[in-house]
């Protein structure tokens, strides 16, 4: 994901990414503009041609990409709307999972079926994935968000998962959580957390979730998942202080999964 680089402008991630030996690219949520502002990377109110243009200066930078973020709670008020809104700026860009999931605090689930369920037709229109991942709330857990996925009941809906936030925020063991909903998952939030020496989100491989536990479920699935780096960063010491230190971060967050990936189908 660009998010990790969210200090830095769009172009100067992308390029970080590219380097860092990644093919393929996550929209994050805000940038500094070209006053140095930061601001929302594509509003769910910009006009469709703005996602046309990011996927352009994307592709140009050698990186395909396949997920954006909503940048809406399920549950807000104005969800409906601007869920459909990212689908059709989601297809305008061709990206294939637009990331999605609930306010931190229970309640409201009316209202976060209510959104997908006008949302899961549009995706599957068109030919896209809308992804409920781990936020707290009502999509606390895996098997939270499989609930809701079977009550929503369209293929346009599923799940990414985010094993880091199950561990955050709930202080669930993210391992029998995904065994219990591992057939919903179309995609991954890369991160980990740790609970000790301190509370914190981190890379993969920084903290305590087995990635080899993880993954291995969908390992035989035979889809084709994206896999975004969600947090590269190490625990318990400042974050890099130059554009250059993220581009270390993110290439050894990529060799650290790709290992656990050949080490899983090595062994499948």
């Amino acid at each position: 994901m660009t998010l990790p680089y969210s200090q830095y402008p769009f172009e100067r991630a992308l390029k970080g990414i590219k380097s860092a030996g990644y093919d393929f690219v996550a929209w994050g949520t805000t940038h500094p503009d070209s006053a140095g502002k930061r601001v929302p990377l594509l509003d769910w109110r910009a006009p469709v041609s703005q996602a046309r243009d990011l996927a352009r200066i994307s592709r140009d930078h050698g990186l395909e990409p396949v997920m954006m973020f909503t940048m809406v709670n399920l549950e807000a008020p104005e969800a409906p709307d601007a869920h459909a809104r990212r689908i059709t700026q989601a297809a305008e860009a061709r990206i294939p999972f637009v990331l999605t999931f609930g306010k931190t605090e229970r309640g409201l689930y009316e209202n976060a079926i209510r959104t997908l369920k006008h949302a899961g037709p549009l995706a599957r229109q068109a030919k896209l994935t809308v992804v409920i991942k781990q936020h707290g709330g009502n999509t606390a857990t895996g098997s939270d968000c499989s609930r809701i996925i079977a009550d929503v009941a369209d293929e346009g809906v599923k799940m990414c998962y985010d094993a880091g936030n199950v561990l955050d925020y709930e202080n669930n063991d993210p391992i029998p959580d995904i065994q219990k909903c591992w057939r919903d998952v179309r995609a991954f939030a890369i991160k980990d957390h740790r609970n000790w020496p301190t509370d914190t989100d981190c890379g993969p491989g920084f903290g305590e979730i087995d990635h080899y536990k993880l993954l291995s479920p969908v390992l035989n699935t035979g889809l084709a998942m994206p896999l975004a780096f969600e947090n590269i960063f190490e625990p318990m010491v400042p974050r890099p202080t130059t554009a250059e230190g993220v581009d270390a971060l993110a290439r050894r967050s990529r060799e650290y999964v790709d290992s656990v990936i050949r080490g899983l189908r090595k062994g499948a």
